[in-house]
């Protein structure tokens, strides 16, 4: 069952961090073993957030 979403539970973005670079390295192995092609890897890995274009030098 699905939780009830509230403006309680809403997380604003200035208190989002971003992932440690071997956090992010090891989710896109993790995506990328189940992902069905590179399309979908490249779709799935923006939403998280840690695609290469999301890559901040």
């Amino acid at each position: 069952m699905a939780t009830k979403t509230t403006a309680e539970n809403d997380i604003a973005e200035d208190e989002l961090e971003p992932v440690a670079d071997e956090t992010a390295h090891q989710a896109q192995r993790v995506v990328a073993a189940y992902a069905s092609d590179a399309d979908e890897c490249r779709m799935l890995l923006s939403m998280l957030g840690i695609g290469p274009a999301n890559k901040i030098d």
